[in-house]
């Protein structure tokens, strides 16, 4: 049979467009992203008695900082009498997003599992969600009212593991609100990124947030050293602050862009589904962390409530 007698293709695949390798990338990212965030709770987890909670946030925002400059550097350069205008913001976000965000996660990690860091975390996108709608006075449909309710219990219901009697005597394990306290403080901060303009971009904003936070983590990092747990300066504790600053650090934020940008941001949510569900895996094959009962109910309630309050 020759090219000319050959039957012609159905419409549907003579007209069908080819997948681009950014999209396949992007949609593996859907999978990687996941397992980057649980880089950090290990380290968390594997942290104490190697380097203190504030020197391990410090040294893995300087790093990060130092990495993202590298790339955004021109533009850094090209925009720097901006920076005059917006230092406040980029201290209270620093102040956020890298020192609570950050130290107080290595904090809680001393004596909570990974899974509990995972689940609870699980639910600042939902109150992202709520605090736009109050703030920033964005529709919140009864469906989102629904689910910012099922996740703020099933959070609720891992703090106090099951027992919501410990709710009255207030017996909450320390790491949780720690872990907890950390989530809140995430919340303001992607509230704050929404609020307050930049003349930055992407990239060059994050970079200079990270450098704020690393002036804010420099006090503590001190009072830390001399006052409370010191840090050993070996190979274990710089393998965790790269590990800290390279994977969950630069390597999930770049992910995030470039699957928003090839994606959109409705389909990236789905990474916010699989996070506790990695969190639990690896804190059981990595760490031997138990997964008790309250654990699969308190999953239970988040993850639908996280699907319910980002639906469109």
């Amino acid at each position: 049979m020759t090219a000319d007698s050959a039957p012609a293709l159905p419409q549907a695949t003579a007209h069908a467009e080819p997948v681009s390798p950014e999209v396949r990338l992007a949609t593996a990212l859907l999978f990687i992203t996941p397992l980057l965030w649980t880089v950090n709770y290990l380290a968390a987890r594997w942290a104490p008695g190697v380097i203190a909670p504030h020197a391990l946030a410090l040294g893995r925002w300087t790093v990060a900082a130092l990495v993202m400059a590298g790339f955004c550097h021109r533009e850094l350069a090209a925009k720097r009498q901006h920076i005059a205008g917006e230092w406040r913001q980029l201290l209270v976000l620093g102040a956020f997003g890298m020192w609570i965000c950050g130290a107080w996660v290595y904090i809680g990690g001393r004596s909570t599992p990974a899974v509990n860091i995972g689940l609870i975390y699980a639910a600042s996108p939902v109150l992202v969600t709520l605090g736009s709608a109050l703030w920033l006075r964005e529709r919140l449909r009864w469906t989102q009212a629904l689910g910012i309710a099922l996740a703020l219990g099933g959070v609720m219901h891992i703090l106090f593991k099951g027992q919501w009697s410990a709710a009255a005597l207030l017996r909450v394990h320390g790491g949780d609100v720690w872990i907890a306290a950390a989530m809140l403080s995430w919340t303001a901060y992607s509230l704050l990124l929404r609020a307050w303009p930049s003349a930055f971009g992407t990239l060059a904003r994050l970079t200079l947030i990270a450098v704020a936070g690393v002036l804010v983590l420099l006090p503590f990092t001190v009072w830390e050293a001399l006052a409370w747990l010191p840090t050993e300066v070996s190979w274990r504790s710089a393998g965790l602050v790269l590990a800290a600053a390279l994977l969950p650090g630069v390597g999930a934020y770049a992910a995030f862009s470039l699957m928003q940008h090839a994606l959109g941001a409705a389909r990236v949510s789905m990474v916010l589904y699989l996070g506790p569900l990695y969190s639990a895996v690896v804190g059981w094959l990595v760490l031997g962390e138990r997964i008790e009962w309250f654990h699969g109910v308190g999953a239970l309630m988040i993850l639908p409530g996280i699907w319910l309050s980002l639906r469109r």
